[in-house]
């Protein structure tokens, strides 16, 4: 008989379940049995009290995409002998995997990407809520006026749940942004009006206008596209 954890209080005494597919673990020294098919992230979320692990371009709408990599632990797969950081909304549970989920190494390094989303995004709640939790006082970066983190979630549920591409993120690196084709202020015929974008923003970067289409944040045109843009118009007219 072996103890496993339903959640940080409760363990029940039993033995593995003949003919059924599941998974035995260890977080953070606790023994869990989970369904198979899951990831690490996907298996423990539900267990109050088991990881608690961060996540913030999680939902279980889409595709799992590990855009703010918030959701990092360490695995060992050696029974303990090496551990490597993988994200757990991306990476498998696997029989025999020990993880750790709050360990100085792994909360050092949700903090530094807090303390990036915090000068990206220093008015935005959830983000607030995350720097008070690991101890983000104030960002050695210069501060901006964004409420959007880039997860992508707006873009990947318009893709995979609708069908559509209203929406999509444009450029790479820092001037990443999510932006409607040809960097439109309003959305076009393409978007129908669903609302799910806004509804999985984790931030409330994206609002529902009294038109019944979603409001994006202002992008920033680059400068060369914005000379192309102007190049065409004169063509044009």
């Amino acid at each position: 008989m072996t103890k496993y954890w339903i959640n940080g209080d409760t363990a029940i005494e039993m033995n593995d379940a003949e003919d059924v597919n599941t998974v035995h673990f260890t977080v953070d020294d606790k023994d869990v049995l989970v369904s198979a098919g899951q990831t690490i992230y996907e298996s423990l979320r539900h267990m109050d009290g088991i990881g608690n692990i961060p996540a913030l371009c999680y939902n279980p709408a889409v595709r799992p995409y590990g855009a703010c990599r918030l959701c990092t632990v360490e695995v060992s797969e050696d029974q303990g002998k090496s551990f490597k950081f993988v994200a757990s909304c991306l990476y498998p549970a696997m029989n025999g995997q020990i993880i750790k989920t709050n360990t100085e190494k792994i909360r050092k390094l949700r903090k530094g990407i807090i303390e990036f989303l915090l000068a990206r995004c220093p008015d935005v709640k959830v983000v607030q809520d995350l720097a008070k939790e690991y101890g983000v006082e104030k960002p050695r970066f210069a501060l901006g006026e964004n409420e959007c983190i880039l997860c992508g979630l707006c873009v990947r549920i318009c893709q995979e749940n609708m069908g559509k591409s209203a929406i999509s993120l444009v450029n790479r690196g820092i001037y990443k942004e999510v932006a409607a084709p040809f960097y439109a202020y309003e959305l076009g015929s393409e978007c129908i009006g669903c609302g799910d974008c806004a509804y999985v923003c984790p931030t409330g970067a994206i609002t529902m206008g009294p038109d019944g289409k979603p409001i994006l944040p202002r992008v920033k045109i680059p400068h060369a596209e914005a000379e192309a843009m102007m190049s065409q118009e004169k063509l044009s007219s």
